[in-house]
């Protein structure tokens, strides 16, 4: 690709979207706007809507998923787009991909784009795996030679030789995203979208799929934007960030600073008392209402030492259909500030239904993992489905206090947990 300048340039893009409705709404929203177009004059339904804040419960129509939100890629950069639920990146992703167009401002983009956004885009599923990849790459603009110089490499990557002339809607969701990944990544595309979607992989494939995303910026010169939870593969993979929040651009730059921002915000969010954060899936059967952490003398703390006992006490109210439920249980998943999972607590270890009514409280005789800070995920599952799922519901920290009496520190870098050990000759 020749010339010089930006490969992607964002200016003043906004999304809206009207809630409950495909498209843009009534018939008579549809009218209003094309009387005003056809006479030159702006849409009137752009000065309302409201900010796609989840932690707070909307009364308008209208939500802003994006809003004038502008920036600069150049070719080569690997960039993480991050931000917390609702913040609006996969519909950033969506505009980029040109799968939808914005409501307002410009995108100009130079190059063919390959994204993976979802489980199930993509490809048709009456057709094989093989017709598949022809067929997508066909829409890249790839000739037959160019796409049969990529096939093998494409199946090999993917694991599925046996299965490449079957229809892939007999695929699992896992053959699935391996497959469609393999497609985006060795087709050459100047410009490579994924989305969460690799979270669908197991571990070995995430690993070789980062693998695969760094050897098309690093060594082909691509670009490639990232979206994840998982600040790890975020900072491993990416050499920029950028972070949104409420539809807004927050921050943009240096990864490491925009993944700071991003932990700023994280903190800001688990200050939240539960009644108030909307940002959660559930039916709501179940519904957590607050967390609180205690020491051995049921003191409320945020800082443990290594080696110290911790009480997490979990209160939350139930509907009428508790009494009904066969089984209910509720875990605790505590996840590092990059968003890997280290621990998990779960009710169902003792007992297939939680005993009480109002609250609960997981006892750690001793808590082992290594300094630093560590976010709390609150789920909730009933036989009557998930009743309710909070993530980033807190936070607190570990501090590290010469537990071993050798006046010597683990460093954070050397693993999570914190082993009991001694040495002998």
């Amino acid at each position: 690709m020749q010339g010089a300048g930006p490969i992607i340039k964002v200016d003043g893009i906004s999304k809206q979207y009207r809630l409950g409705k495909i498209g843009t709404g009534t018939l008579a929203h549809d009218l209003n706007r094309w009387f005003y177009r056809v006479r030159g004059m702006e849409d009137p339904y752009l000065k309302i809507g409201e900010k796609n804040d989840r932690t707070k419960k909307g009364g308008g129509d209208y939500v802003w998923s994006l809003k004038e939100v502008s920036f600069t890629i150049n070719k080569g950069e690997t960039v993480g787009v991050i931000g917390r639920n609702g913040a609006g990146k996969s519909t950033l992703l969506k505009l980029l991909s040109r799968t939808t167009a914005p409501t307002t401002g410009v995108i100009r983009m130079r190059g063919r784009v390959a994204s993976l956004l979802e489980v199930g885009t993509g490809f048709h599923p009456e057709l094989s795996g093989r017709e598949n990849v022809f067929l997508n790459g066909a829409i890249l603009g790839m000739t037959k030679k160019e796409i049969q110089a990529k096939f093998d490499e494409i199946v090999d990557f993917a694991g599925v030789e046996r299965y490449i002339d079957t229809p892939v809607k007999r695929y699992s969701s896992g053959m699935y995203v391996r497959l469609a990944f393999g497609v985006a990544a060795h087709l050459e595309p100047e410009i490579l979208i994924v989305d969460e979607v690799l979270a669908v992989g197991d571990a070995e494939f995430q690993k070789k799929a980062l693998g695969k995303m760094q050897d098309v910026s690093k060594g082909e010169g691509r670009t490639v934007l990232f979206v994840s939870h998982n600040m790890s593969s975020i900072k491993t993979l990416c050499n920029k960030g950028i972070m949104l929040k409420e539809g807004q651009l927050h921050s943009e730059g240096n990864i490491d600073n925009v993944i700071s921002d991003y932990l700023k915000d994280l903190d800001q969010y688990a200050a939240l008392e539960l009644n108030d954060i909307n940002d959660r899936k559930g039916n709501a059967i179940v519904r957590f209402k607050s967390i609180t952490f205690l020491d051995s003398a049921n003191r409320e703390r945020q800082e443990f030492k290594v080696g110290e006992s911790m009480k997490i006490r979990i209160d939350f109210v139930v509907s009428p259909e508790f009494a009904n439920l066969r089984t209910a249980r509720i875990d605790i998943g505590i996840n590092d500030i990059m968003n890997n999972r280290v621990a998990w607590l779960s009710s169902a270890i003792y007992a297939d239904t939680i005993q009480s009514s109002s609250h609960i409280i997981f006892e750690v005789e001793k808590v082992m993992l290594n300094q630093g800070a560590y976010n709390v995920n609150l789920f909730c599952d009933t036989s009557m489905g998930v009743a309710d799922w909070v993530q980033n519901a807190s936070r607190f920290n570990v501090l590290y206090d010469d537990y071993f009496g050798t006046g010597r520190n683990i460093p954070e870098a050397q693993g999570f947990l914190v082993t009991d050990f001694k040495i002998a000759y």
